[in-house]
């Protein structure tokens, strides 16, 4: 839950805008306006990751782009079946990845294994490789629900606490009224 002081607030002038607020939000707004997602596709769910990109579903929009390298990836859309050969693959896409990152599931191929779960050859989800934050059902899954994942995970951006992570620690709160400087307060 939020309070009102943990808001940010953006006041336009004449020469610009200028943004207060907690560091933690601030940095927040930033990285959910810039989500990168890796262009990466297992199986036909990935005709559909690649539609997303285009114009009636328009990522851009919301400062989501594809990038070709995990390198500059933040989120992996696993789309598609996974087969065991493909397995240790994405594992090293994963873990070439910077933190924070964030892993879709788009397909029931990816969430279950899909019409293909007998298979010796597929693994029964996305979940048993890399962690996964957000599962899209569907085959295959709508660009638009997606998007909607794709939504989804700049609201997890939102609400994390990024600088705490990033120190390991929470800060002690600082009291802005300490005791020597209080007073007596007489009835």
């Amino acid at each position: 839950m939020s309070s009102p002081d943990d808001k940010v607030l953006i006041e336009r002038g004449p020469e610009g805008a200028a943004a207060v607020g907690p560091i933690d939000r601030l940095l927040n707004l930033c990285r959910k306006h810039s989500l990168w997602y890796l262009l990466f596709g297992t199986a036909c769910c990935a005709i559909e990751l690649m539609q997303t990109g285009g114009p009636r579903t328009d990522t851009d929009r919301f400062g989501m782009v594809f990038r070709p390298t995990p390198r500059q990836a933040d989120c992996l859309i696993l789309a598609g079946t996974i087969s065991y050969k493909m397995a240790r693959r994405i594992r090293r896409l994963y873990d070439q990845m910077a933190e924070p990152k964030y892993v879709i599931a788009m397909g029931s191929c990816a969430n279950t294994g899909g019409l293909f779960q007998a298979s010796y050859a597929v693994v029964n989800g996305g979940d048993l490789i890399v962690p996964v934050d957000v599962y899209l059902p569907g085959c295959p899954c709508r660009p638009e629900s997606l998007a909607e994942g794709l939504l989804l995970v700049q609201k997890i951006i939102e609400r994390e606490h990024w600088l705490k992570k990033a120190w390991g620690k929470t800060p002690d709160p600082v009291d802005p009224w300490p005791e020597s400087a209080r007073g007596e307060c007489k009835a």
